[in-house]
């Protein structure tokens, strides 16, 4: 019988041989993987099923169309500030979902600012239970575990926090202002570049466990760009520079774990000003929507738990989050 964990395993070394941007025969790969020929056209469909563009040559074999710098433990720890204690760091190359990953193991001890990376999500996941589309090797999918002692309560605002500390990533490697969307994304120039998912476990007034799942994309195969059903947008069509992966990842664990102590010693009241100065929607004309329920008025902003600021009829109420979409006045809803 073959696990899923031994295909996986099988796709990783096929990965490790391709990556290099060579010609690999179908023979060579069978013999060091031990596995027949047709099994390797198999995995090699598998592949390009995950978003790896890969092609056959006769007499040659298969390669990829361009060679991938993928995602390294070490240069990611070597990378990160030694101004916080050692994060543990897991890379994975396949896996369902890096916030599932770490909602199994919360009850392992994992320790604070633990952090998942992964080159591909068979089950990547985003708000309201759509799907995360997530090509291997082109985004950063990436979750920190965070141990919370003021208890659910206090998790109000996070998506704030998280949301702060990509644009702080952002901005400090690359030079670019984003715009933050609430409750949970980060756009550029109007397109969604990136997303945020909260799991919470615990009880409203006890210490409760937290996972923040950041979704960014990087460099967008076309193939899966055509299955996102909204606009979007990716880092390297916005940078003069090549993106570097391991480096992004290394200071987005760095800006997360900065706004995160920021948060448990004084909440987000410091962080109001930075969303405020990015904030998408800001003073404009916008759409709630909450099931089959659609609400119109003007954002005023956020306040200090983290609820959406809305006016209508002159009147401004706290709006917050759940199952809830936002949307400009004259934007579709998708």
């Amino acid at each position: 019988m073959v696990t899923s964990n031994m295909k996986n395993s099988v796709k990783e070394s096929l990965i490790k041989q391709l990556t290099t941007g060579q010609f690999v025969s179908g023979q060579t790969i069978g013999e060091m993987l031990g596995i027949s020929r047709s099994a390797v056209s198999k995995h090699i469909k598998g592949l390009s099923e995950m978003g790896l563009d890969v092609y056959r040559v006769t007499g040659k074999g298969y390669r990829i169309a361009e060679p991938i710098i993928l995602l390294d433990k070490k240069v990611i720890e070597q990378t990160l500030s030694t101004a916080y204690p050692k994060r543990n760091i897991e890379v994975h190359s396949v896996i369902d979902s890096t916030n599932d990953y770490l909602m199994r193991n919360i009850h392992l001890n994992i320790a604070q600012g633990s952090t998942c990376v992964a080159e591909y999500q068979s089950a990547g996941r985003g708000r309201r239970g759509r799907q995360w589309i997530s090509p291997f090797g082109s985004h950063i999918y990436m979750s920190m575990y965070w141990h919370l002692e003021q208890g659910m309560s206090a998790a109000m605002g996070l998506s704030v926090v998280a949301a702060l500390a990509v644009s702080d990533a952002i901005k400090a490697l690359y030079q670019i202002e984003v715009e933050l969307k609430w409750p949970n994304d980060i756009y550029v120039k109007g397109k969604k570049l990136a997303g945020i998912l909260i799991d919470l476990e615990g009880q409203a007034l006890e210490p409760c466990h937290i996972v923040i799942g950041l979704g960014i994309n990087v460099n967008m195969p076309s193939q899966s760009g055509a299955a996102i059903d909204q606009p979007w947008t990716d880092l390297q069509s916005h940078s003069q520079q090549t993106v570097n992966r391991n480096l992004l990842v290394a200071k987005l664990i760095d800006c997360l774990t900065s706004r995160l102590i920021e948060h448990s010693e004084h909440g987000i009241n410091q962080m109001l000003v930075d969303w405020q100065q990015a904030d998408l929607y800001l003073n404009k004309p916008v759409r709630l929507i909450t099931g089959e329920k659609e609400t119109q008025g003007i954002c005023r902003g956020i306040n200090n738990q983290g609820a959406l600021l809305l006016e209508t009829d002159g009147i401004v109420k706290p709006i917050y989050g759940g199952e809830v979409s936002l949307r400009g006045a004259d934007e579709a809803l998708l």
